[in-house]
């Protein structure tokens, strides 16, 4: 198997919304985004799926070592070997992918987050500096886009908070800020529990609301000089919004089931937002 097949598998295999994103982009940048995507995937797979902490903390300390060897002309693994020959080309720099490696080791070191100020941090680098990559390897001209990317990318990351609020709290993580849960009179044996309550309704309601304001500015941001360029995140926002409106409709059953939109419709979607170009 070439680098390049196995980073397509591994793009396709995940039944990631972002794979109906990249159908619709030159074959040269859709091979570096399913690329890049396929390291991220790398990554996030280990705090998923190791169970053992300090085997997951050996592998990102690996996937650090694999990073900086890359970037000195020695990838050893198909996903970076497939990765650097677009890293000059779209100004992938080995700190991008050492903040999706920090973003992850976050999840390994930290369950909870006392204020929003905390979980933006974390989103930051998990989603942010993806946006960010991203929108450059989608023919990024403009700098304020760099503003949009990492604006969209906390949407984004807020969107799959909402959704995975019970499968995370299974894995011990609970993502919604403890401030907001006092707040909202919410008790972490409430999620863990699959207590569903009047009360946990409107402390989604609140951070659907967030992630909404989140999606309008992200729009309000990109310059129409880039609009054009960054269809593919346009068709994310507009797949994963439809997810979240989704959510909303469902009154954020979200404990005990993970709500999802079918491939067909996030197909639909992806199409519909390549001709209406938003």
């Amino acid at each position: 198997m070439t680098p390049e097949q196995y980073v397509q598998d591994k793009a396709a295999a995940s039944g990631s919304s972002f794979y109906y994103a990249f159908l619709f982009l030159p074959p040269p940048r859709r091979a570096a985004i399913t690329a890049f995507y396929a390291f991220c995937r790398e990554i996030d797979d280990i705090v998923d799926e190791v169970s053992e902490p300090g085997v997951a903390q050996a592998k990102l300390l690996w996937w650090r070592k694999e990073v900086a060897q890359s970037f000195a002309g020695q990838p050893s693994h198909p996903v970076m070997q497939a990765l650097m020959p677009h890293a000059a080309a779209y100004s992938i720099e080995p700190a991008h992918l050492q903040a999706v490696i920090d973003g992850c080791q976050m999840d390994l070191e930290q369950t909870r987050y006392l204020d929003f100020a905390g979980l933006q941090t974390y989103c930051h680098l998990v989603a942010g500096v993806v946006g960010e990559v991203a929108s450059a390897i989608f023919g990024r001209t403009e700098e304020a886009t760099i503003r949009y990317a990492h604006k969209l990318g906390l949407a984004l990351q807020l969107t799959n908070i909402i959704r995975d609020v019970g499968d995370d709290a299974r894995r011990g993580r609970i993502y919604l800020p403890v401030d907001e849960l006092q707040r909202f009179g919410v008790k972490a044996h409430e999620i863990l529990n699959r207590g569903y309550s009047d009360r946990f309704v409107a402390l989604m309601k609140f951070q659907a609301e967030r992630a909404h304001a989140c999606y309008d500015e992200a729009l309000r941001l990109l310059p129409e000089a880039d609009r054009r360029s960054q269809k593919p995140g346009l068709m994310m926002a507009n797949i994963y919004r439809t997810l979240l409106r989704e959510i909303e409709r469902e009154n954020f059953q979200v404990l005990h089931q993970r709500i999802s939109l079918t491939p067909l419709r996030k197909f639909w979607i992806a199409t519909r937002t390549q001709w209406r170009g938003r």
